[in-house]
């Protein structure tokens, strides 16, 4: 299909890793690309390399941090090329904190606001139109560090527990609507969010076989999933361990870098 026809995606933090892998998987699926980010210039760098075809493409500079940004990006979406059948709420931060310094107390602040917030200013626009509509799945982009607690990331954990949470409540919303409310956990993805990590990542995977995985995850409408599988089941055990167990098993893992650390 071309033109209007063919389906629409709208991805936010589309500008690298997992955000951009998914845009190529679903372009070359057919779709119509509606992509977000505040470095607009990357996405149009990464549209050129890959050939993308501009009938095809839109590009939203926005901040998801800011409620009204990220919304008016939406709303100019629904006006320029009409209402998404997919919604990837996919832009996120992960910076380690220590709750000891008063400065990661704004480090928490900004995580919440981007991973959390952001998450539901990014569906708002999408949300009543799609329930008219029948149709159509909201995306969020969670973690499997929401399932325990890390030493380090006590910003990320819970934020992405928050995702979780949230989509949640909200596939209970619209249920009886039609609407689908995918949630997605990566595990540990190679991107310049895992990069120069100080602990192992098992499982590692490229941001394309994500993507890949991840696609036929939400074509299916499948309500939850960990990806890879394998990270989804180290993390049913960890959950599984009695406190002091795990409290046993963590101690003394590398932290995340907190903002300045090199």
């Amino acid at each position: 299909m071309s033109g209007t026809q063919a389906p629409l995606v709208f991805i936010t933090g589309a500008s690298s890793g997992i955000g951009q892998a998914l845009a190529a998987r679903y372009y070359r699926a057919g779709y119509r690309l509606a992509l977000s980010a505040r470095r607009t210039s990357e996405i149009e760098a990464w549209a050129l390399e890959q050939g993308i075809d501009r009938g095809r493409l839109q590009i939203y500079g926005a901040d998801v941090a800011q409620v009204d940004s990220i919304v008016a990006a939406g709303q100019s979406c629904i006006a320029r090329q009409g209402l998404p059948d997919v919604v990837i709420a996919n832009a996120g931060i992960s910076v380690g904190m220590d709750t000891a310094q008063r400065d990661d107390l704004g480090v928490m602040a900004q995580t919440f606001a981007i991973n959390n917030l952001g998450l539901a200013a990014t569906f708002h626009p999408f949300v009543a139109p799609m329930r008219e509509r029948g149709g159509g799945r909201l995306v969020g982009i969670g973690s499997v560090a929401a399932i325990r607690g890390l030493p380090g990331h006590g910003a990320y954990c819970a934020s992405k527990a928050g995702v979780v949470s949230f989509c949640e409540s909200l596939r209970c919303e619209l249920r009886a609507s039609g609407v689908k409310v995918v949630t997605v956990c990566p595990g540990y993805v190679d991107t310049p969010l895992t990069q120069g990590n100080r602990y192992g990542m098992p499982f590692l995977l490229q941001p394309s076989e994500f993507a890949e995985r991840a696609y036929r995850v939400i074509e299916a409408g499948r309500s939850y999933r960990v990806i890879p599988w394998q990270m989804g089941v180290v993390a049913k055990v960890l959950r599984l361990l009695p406190d002091t167990l795990y409290d046993r098993a963590v101690q003394g893992r590398g932290r995340k870098k907190r903002r300045g650390e090199q």
